[in-house]
């Protein structure tokens, strides 16, 4: 719940859209809560690290926001939790063919080649545990991430799934 004196601009704007708000069906079903969004609010996620994906793109390409942004719409995010993954070093092996061969095995393939980076898809990928990853591995891959080199961060992947090269 938002405290309202703390936030005059958005009291201000549902003052001024009060009978839009009320009317809408969420208003109706639930006086007082006429400002609630579609997609659940998670407190604290913008000042969390994690990474984040695109829905759409012809690649999976995951960004590391270090606490400035809340995702929203058709934007996934991944953050660190009891696994202890460095988002940096997850985020150079979701950079590699690997991880993609993984998205592109489950989901449909839009027009024009676009794959879709859906939760329900992100799932799926399996990752080594993390403890279970060299050292030089870890270096490897969050230096692939950083200069975002697909081919480097691949080559220590197939290494991770002791696969000799991506199937055809």
């Amino acid at each position: 719940m938002v405290d309202l004196a703390d936030w005059p601009r958005l009291r201000a704007y549902f003052h001024r859209h009060w009978d839009v708000l009320a009317a809408r069906n969420v208003g109706r079903r639930n006086p007082g809560r006429e400002h609630r969004t579609i997609d659940r609010v998670i407190e604290g996620l913008q000042q969390r690290s994690k990474l984040l994906l695109a829905d759409m793109s012809l690649r999976i390409w995951p960004v590391l926001d270090e606490g400035k942004y809340y995702p929203h719409h058709n934007l996934y995010w991944i953050h660190e939790d009891e696994s202890n993954w460095d988002l940096e070093v997850l985020g150079g092996l979701l950079l590699s063919d690997i991880a993609e061969l993984f998205i592109s095995t489950y989901c449909v393939r839009m027009r024009g080649g676009t794959l879709r980076f859906q939760a329900q898809y992100l799932r799926r990928i399996r990752v080594p545990h993390f403890s279970a990853v060299s050292a030089d591995d870890r270096d490897e891959l969050r230096a692939a991430f950083r200069a975002r080199d697909v081919s480097a961060a691949t080559k220590v992947a197939l290494r991770l799934y002791d696969v000799p090269e991506i199937p055809s």
